[in-house]
């Protein structure tokens, strides 16, 4: 079977553009990844090999090698097995799309990924209001309000601090691509449809109401602004456009702050209540009220966390008893809330040094420097921007154990080096001809 170099190329973004916008949902990413490898295994001669490829698919695939190498430090063979399947989209990313880096349209897809993944969140979202009559009843009174955005989370399936980091990087794209519009004087339509982008995805981070991903917002903010005033193209136009849409910003914000006190309230008092109970959250009463999504009880979940990796040095747990080890330790040292919700380390290096020693957090750090390097060698904000949002949420969280979190990061590495790979060849060619 013979195909096109166009058809292949276009076939070939349309799953990447499907995948990006699909990893929200596990089991259609899961068969979409299943023939993107089948595709690319038939047509495995459309591949082109350079020697730069070599370490970034290394850097891609640490994760899966760090599993491999543990591999036999547990006690079930059989759950090793099942978190290997998570990491199974690393080789498949390191091998098939930066061995096809040359075809990847990387601003092309940053686009439509934004808008495609906007609009399922927004039929979702219409969904959500339109079959939960009472719930929304419910929160107009101001009743429950903590619980909206996880609710409606998990009306996707999905866990709310991942749904918003996906949601954290469209709104920071549309942004990007506002500046990009006036800069480059796309026209009006183009400025309203990117603008009502940015409004409705900031929206929808308000929404869904995590900690994290509001304060990745207003970081993206700044790391594209700084970048288009670094650059120096229309510097009045970028200061014009960047100063209307810290406006926008704070008139959402202030809007829906106006309509939901309870955000106010978490911000304000929730977030770091109780700090004197530290590995003594059975002291409080009705913590479950009060303080289940407060950092305290992250602080003593990485207190037990840290005290139990320091006592399986130097190779740690092993991936696939961490988690029962951990609850176990919590029920040793009669901590009893913690026990009770079975809370995982919600830290990736920590998680990792539970899990693999010494060279666990080591790894984590040098997959994530990865990212930032393309993403200053290529001066590129969203790409920065994108190591600044999955380095700061795997501080607070761990999404480096879940398909959704692995899938999102080592996808966008395979774009963005695939990027790099392709400015590097047209420099190469630039010294060539010089």
């Amino acid at each position: 079977m013979t195909i096109s170099e166009k058809n292949f190329d276009s076939i070939f973004n349309l799953f990447l553009l499907l995948i990006g916008a699909g990893i929200i949902f596990r089991i259609p990413c899961t068969w979409l990844l299943l023939v993107f490898a089948a595709f690319n295994l038939f047509f495995l001669k459309k591949m082109k090999t350079i020697k730069k490829a070599n370490g970034l698919r290394l850097l891609i695939a640490l994760p899966l090698l760090l599993e491999l190498l543990f591999f036999f430090n547990t006690d079930s063979y059989y759950n090793e097995v099942k978190i290997l399947e998570k990491y199974a989209a690393l080789p498949v990313f390191a091998w098939f799309i930066i061995g096809n880096y040359h075809r990847v349209h990387f601003y092309k897809l940053l686009t439509s990924y934004a808008y495609l993944t906007l609009l399922i969140v927004l039929f979702y979202w219409f969904l959500f209001i339109g079959t939960n009559p009472i719930l929304i009843a419910k929160y107009q009174s101001g009743i429950d309000l903590w619980e909206m955005g996880y609710v409606f989370s998990q009306s996707m399936g999905l866990h709310a601090p991942a749904l918003n980091m996906h949601m954290a990087f469209v709104t920071v794209i549309f942004l990007y691509l506002i500046l990009q519009s006036f800069q480059k004087h796309r026209g009006l339509k183009n400025h309203i449809f990117r603008i009502s982008g940015f409004v409705i995805s900031f929206f929808m981070v308000l929404f869904i109401n995590t900690r994290m991903a509001l304060v990745n917002v207003f970081l993206g903010m700044l790391i594209v602004f700084f970048y288009a005033l670094k650059e120096q193209v229309n510097v009045k136009k970028t200061i014009k456009v960047s100063l209307i849409s810290i406006i926008i910003s704070v008139v959402v914000l202030i809007v829906f702050v106006k309509n939901n006190n309870y955000m106010t309230y978490k911000y304000q008092v929730v977030t770091f209540a109780y700090m004197d109970k530290v590995g003594k959250l059975d002291e409080i009463k009705n913590p479950e009220a009060k303080i289940f999504n407060s950092m305290v009880t992250r602080l003593s979940i990485w207190k037990s966390a840290w005290e139990l990796s320091l006592q399986n040095l130097p190779f740690g747990t092993g991936a696939s008893q961490s988690k029962t080890d951990l609850i176990a330790y919590y029920k040793q040292t009669n901590q009893q809330f913690l026990a009770k919700y079975e809370f995982p380390t919600h830290n990736q290096f920590l998680d990792y040094f539970l899990k693999y020693g010494f060279l666990g957090p080591i790894v984590v750090l040098i997959y994530l420097l990865g990212i930032a390097y393309l993403g200053l060698d290529l001066k590129q904000p969203v790409v920065l921007f994108f190591f600044v949002s999955f380095f700061t949420s795997n501080c607070i969280d761990d999404f480096l154990i879940r398909f959704d979190g692995i899938v999102f990061s080592s996808f966008w590495f395979a774009v963005f080096g695939s990027y790099w790979l392709q400015q590097k060849a047209i420099a190469d060619k630039v010294q060539q001809v010089l």
